[in-house]
């Protein structure tokens, strides 16, 4: 049998330090009791978004919000959707967002490698970016602040590139010429279809190795290119989040930059409608992640990071987290929709400023058809609701005016 040993003490002082051990025991643990007992009492439907949760290895710690942050907007990852959490913060708070010049669109000139060049003069010296590029560090380090902290986001190797597929059948030269545009002839014999130096082939091979800046038609054979592309990608991104875990990664992201619960709440944005996925046999599956190699060791690679992360907070703690953020989550679409999201293809949606961008006809992308005559108190649903588009838009002209006020 193990033997359970108690504290010992110096004889001299012994009695006044248990004394005192004791007492400080009881302070820390009635304190702890009384602040558990005072979240607890609050109902599910009424959340106060300035307030801690329930991880006491975070909430004596509390440091102001982290206001400088460079999200790297990977494509089909959800990083639309994360995309709008950023412009919804920086408006709250006052903070400005670089954001592409007009001859940019609403990238930043992709799939040309960054250059500050592409940022509106209206939209420096930013706090936040979140739209579109191709990475490239050293000139984005130009344009954030010294302490920016980078994240980014992947998703699973498969369904990411099916979703590709079907997003990018009219833009993409390598998905048109395959015969009835079909996934399964095109996976049989890629390189039959594939031309690297075409325009938009990026998309049809590891194009979060393409977004990241490097080469995504390097040999996944060479190890030491491997090693190199996951070593500065851990080097630069404090986080990366995982699409498949998105909520998960926004409860990681809001302690690495100590947000609050109202500022990861979020509306899925630019999604498909769901009779336009194709479901994946575990072979179709096997040829994608092979097709794709330097994707799936960033995923894979990044995957395991996430769950690390996830265990360096606590599990238990992460997964209430979670289940308040999706409490919250419902309350809001309550409050917003009256208990039914109106999700409708886009070419029903009336609203323009919510109507999703379509890449072609054969592509239906789901949107919020909320009412064009909001209450002033629900403007926050249209903000939620809004396309990435849109939201582009309106930041770039309503920073234009303040810049003009400003100067």
């Amino acid at each position: 049998m193990t033997a359970i040993f108690a504290p010992t003490f110096p004889t001299k002082h012994n009695k006044m330090i248990k004394k005192l051990f004791l007492l400080l025991t009881t302070i820390v643990t009635v304190s702890l009791l009384v602040h558990q007992r005072s979240l607890l009492s609050r109902t599910v439907y009424s959340f106060d978004f300035s307030r801690p949760f329930i991880c006491f290895h975070t909430i004596f710690d509390r440091k102001p919000k982290h206001t400088n942050v460079a999200f790297l907007k990977t494509h089909k990852t959800a990083s639309s959707t994360m995309q709008n959490i950023m412009f919804r913060f920086a408006e709250r708070h006052n903070l400005t967002v670089a954001l592409p010049v007009e001859s940019c669109g609403h990238r930043f000139c992709y799939p040309n490698s960054f250059n500050p060049d592409f940022v509106h003069p209206h939209t420096k010296p930013p706090n936040i970016v979140a739209s579109h590029m191709r990475f490239n560090k050293k000139e984005l380090q130009r344009l954030m602040p010294n302490d920016t902290i980078y994240i980014t986001i992947m998703r699973e190797p498969s369904s990411m590139f099916e979703s590709s597929f079907s997003y990018n059948l009219n833009g993409c030269a390598t998905f048109r010429r395959v015969p009835n545009h079909s996934l399964e002839a095109f996976l049989a014999d890629p390189r039959r279809y594939y031309r690297p130096d075409e325009k938009d082939s990026m998309f049809a091979r590891n194009f979060l190795v393409f977004d990241l800046g490097r080469d995504n038609d390097h040999p996944a054979t060479d190890a030491a290119y491997v090693q190199d592309l996951l070593a500065e990608v851990e080097q630069t991104f404090s986080l990366v989040m995982i699409t498949d875990y998105f909520d998960e990664s926004l409860v990681v992201l809001r302690h690495l930059l100590s947000w609050d619960l109202e500022d990861i709440l979020y509306f899925k944005l630019n999604m498909r409608k769901e009779d336009s996925k194709q479901t994946l046999t575990p072979v179709l599956a096997s040829k994608i992640r092979a097709w794709n190699s330097l994707d799936t060791y960033l995923y894979d690679y990044f995957n395991a990071s996430l769950w690390r992360q996830i265990l360096a907070l606590g599990p238990g703690c992460v997964a209430k987290e979670v289940r308040e953020l999706r409490q919250a989550q419902e309350s809001l679409m309550r409050s917003c929709f009256n208990g039914k999201v109106p999700l409708s293809p886009s070419g029903r949606v009336g609203n323009k400023k919510l109507h999703p961008w379509r890449p072609s006809g054969k592509v239906e992308i789901m949107g919020y058809d909320l009412p064009a005559n909001l209450s002033s108190d629900q403007e926050h649903c249209l903000k939620l609701a809004t396309p990435p588009i849109q939201y582009t838009q309106l930041l770039r002209q309503s920073q234009s005016i303040r810049s003009r006020q400003n100067h």
